[in-house]
């Protein structure tokens, strides 16, 4: 099996540059380009305004939206300045007989220009930009009484300020929508972060609690067996009763020091288990309730007990169970391969399933563990051993895990590493 190759570094950066940011401000680019090479014609043309002057005061007023995604108070000042010079070289005949002193082409470009302020930065400086836009053209139509139609540019002034208005506050209202929409993604990511970190700190309190049984059994052991070496063995000095004595002490004090932080560790919700931990005795059992509950699984489990450390015990049997339970749930109707081998060196874990079905519905099996990838791994390192899980070439899932029978991990065979979530 070939592990699914990474995107490739070239591959990844074109999705970046692909951005949903980087696509809108493209598209503001485009619009900025379309309105200059419309507006300056038409002012060369129609409003018989100078070619430099059309082009100098056009370029300013259509870089202005661009100039406001970084630095919207220069983009304000470039874009009212151009917005009162534009009108000015206009006469009578002009005035009275096309817009003015808001071209059409000029009223868009108002437009896009305070919806980039509203939606990339604050309403406020949407509206101040659009009030001194509105003022200093009012000022202009005031200013040229005597020699250009006021009733004109009044008439102008009242279409232009309304429709502006009107996109002023539709932008206003979608910025608001943006906003609240990021803010409920930015927690939900918290959420998500939090509820991975909780899930981190159950599981690890979890395998605390199991391995206080291991320890504390191995500890009181040592403890009975410290006091009972004076009844025992005879012929012991003084000095050896004392320093049984001394060992059986220490034992009760480390059991009580261990009832103490597993108190620590335990939730009020949380209960001690009443019955003693499981291991690779119960996998059999595991595997008949899975086949029960209608999974198709071929396992291959010692068939005698075998003497592993009480906590590689315990592993093995969490991570079958985990692995099995996800290839149920994540993969129903789909045969399961369970392989359970164990030799001098480590206990070697290999669960296969195939791919799932799209036209099965996922199975409604409640997953035992619920912590996925992330407790079984937890559960490997805590031993010393080594997890992998994979997905095969065929679409199917493969968990493969080395637990040291001494403590000392071992290299897993060679399987795919490309890794995702189950």
């Amino acid at each position: 099996m070939r592990a699914t190759p990474s995107p490739a570094p070239a591959e990844s950066a074109k999705r970046r540059r692909l951005s949903p940011r980087t696509f809108a401000f493209g598209a503001l680019a485009l619009a900025s380009v379309a309105l200059f090479s419309v507006l300056v014609p038409v002012h060369i043309a129609l409003y018989l305004q100078p070619a430099p002057l059309a082009f100098l005061f056009g370029a300013m007023l259509c870089a202005a939206p661009v100039v406001a995604v970084w630095f919207p108070q220069w983009s304000i000042a470039l874009f009212v300045v151009s917005a009162v010079a534009l009108p000015l070289p206009a006469t009578e005949a002009v005035a009275t007989t096309w817009p003015w002193p808001w071209s059409v082409p000029a009223m868009l470009v108002l437009i896009l220009f305070v919806g980039v302020l509203a939606i990339a930065h604050d309403w406020r400086l949407a509206l101040v930009a659009w009030l001194l836009a509105i003022v200093g053209t009012l000022t202009v139509v005031i200013g040229l009484a005597g020699a250009l139609p006021v009733a004109a540019g009044i008439v102008n002034l009242v279409i232009v300020t309304s429709v502006s208005g009107a996109a002023l506050l539709v932008a206003v209202l979608v910025a608001s929508r943006l906003r609240v929409g990021a803010e409920l993604s930015r927690e939900r990511e918290l959420t998500a972060s939090e509820q991975s970190r909780r899930m981190l700190v159950e599981e690890r309190t979890r395998i605390a609690r199991e391995l206080h049984d291991v320890v504390a059994h191995g500890m009181s052991l040592i403890q009975v067996q410290a006091s009972t070496a004076r009844y025992r063995v005879s012929g012991l000095s003084d000095e050896a009763r004392h320093e049984f004595d001394e060992i059986a002490q220490t034992a009760r004090e480390g059991l009580a020091e261990m009832r103490r932080l597993l108190g620590v560790l335990r939730t009020d919700d949380q209960q001690a288990d009443l019955v003693p931990q499981q291991g690779l005795r119960d996998l059999p059992d595991l595997v008949q309730a899975l086949r029960r509950a209608g999974a198709e699984i071929d396992a291959s489990v010692p068939p005698a007990p075998v003497n592993v450390p009480s906590a590689v015990d315990i592993a093995v049997f969490r991570i079958v169970q985990e692995a099995l339970s996800n290839a149920v749930r994540h993969a129903p109707h789909t045969p399961v391969t369970l392989s359970v081998e164990a030799d001098a060196a480590a206990v070697r874990v290999v669960v296969r399933n195939g791919p799932p079905d799209p036209a099965q519905p996922p199975s409604a099996l409640p997953s035992q563990r619920g912590h996925g990838l992330l407790g079984m791994r937890e559960r490997a390192a805590l031993v010393g051993g080594e997890l992998r899980a994979a997905r095969d070439a065929d679409g199917g899932w493969t968990v493969h895990a080395v637990l040291p029978r001494a403590g000392i991990a071992t290299e897993p065979d060679t399987i795919p590493t490309t890794e995702g979530p189950q």
